[in-house]
């Protein structure tokens, strides 16, 4: 169902079963997917690439143009794959030169307010809580739980199954499986109930577990405890992930677990 008081440019391309709420707008450099819905207010600018089964809410504002002064009004788009939940006035920058797309994958939930700044990427099956904003070119991994409030800077890496405790402010990497504290953005455990809940057997929790205790809780700097940990643990693709996660990153990584390191 469209309703007559929305707005829909002529060359927009909408799939099968799609409802638009009335004042939603739809630009004309745009595409959605079958059974999408599109809820009262919701503005669709050009640039935008959404999936199927989508729930756009009111006053969120999708392929909006990016916040960033090296922005050139050059063709970029914000991808949004299928059956995301995004909620009131949620913004979604398209991409700039950098990267030229803003990437949302599937199945995520976007609460209120969340901030998904250009040439961001965010995997599958995530949950961003109230006014959570992630500034340009940041990489959200799969599984990831973002709590309120949460400020992410420019191009920081969060591992896949992390979960962020709400208000943190984060400017260094965050590896997978783990808890992030808000205060001071500190390693705070392994998000064992989180994977326990996905199907993490125990025999991989206790792989997580251990390769985790040695990384952020041995007093060796980050370098010397991924030696430690190749060293001393069984090979497994959650010690391999953990590892390279940190000898790959680029800002830096998180702080341990209550040390002054």
């Amino acid at each position: 169902m469209i309703s007559n008081l929305a707005y829909i440019h002529p060359d927009a391309k909408l799939g099968n079963n799609v409802t638009v709420e009335p004042f939603a707008y739809i630009a004309g450099d745009v595409v959605i997917g079958d059974d999408c819905w599109i809820g009262p207010g919701a503005v669709i600018h050009d640039g935008a690439r959404i999936g199927k089964g989508n729930r756009i809410h009111t006053a969120a504002s999708i392929a909006c143009l990016p916040q960033d002064l090296k922005f050139a009004g050059e063709v970029t788009t914000a991808e949004i794959g299928d059956y995301n939940d995004i909620r009131e006035y949620v913004t979604i920058s398209r991409g700039t030169a950098s990267r030229g797309k803003t990437v949302v994958g599937s199945n995520n939930l976007l609460m209120a307010y969340v901030h998904i700044a250009h040439d961001d990427v965010v995997g599958n099956r995530c949950v961003i809580a109230n006014r959570v904003s992630l500034a340009g070119e940041v990489e959200v991994g799969d599984w990831v739980v973002i709590g309120g409030h949460v400020a992410v800077h420019q191009w920081v890496h969060i591992g896949d199954h992390a979960m962020l405790q709400g208000g943190a402010l984060v400017g260094q990497d965050i590896p997978p499986y783990i808890i992030v504290s808000n205060e001071g953005s500190r390693y705070a455990g392994i998000n064992k109930i989180g994977l326990s809940r996905r199907g993490f057997t125990p025999e991989q929790i206790t792989a997580i577990h251990d390769t985790c205790r040695i990384l952020f809780q041995s007093d060796l700097n980050y370098l010397s405890a991924c030696e430690k940990a190749e060293q001393e643990l069984p090979q497994s693709p959650e010690r391999d992930y953990l590892i390279n996660f940190i000898r790959s990153s680029k800002r830096g990584v998180c702080k341990p677990y209550g040390s002054s390191r």
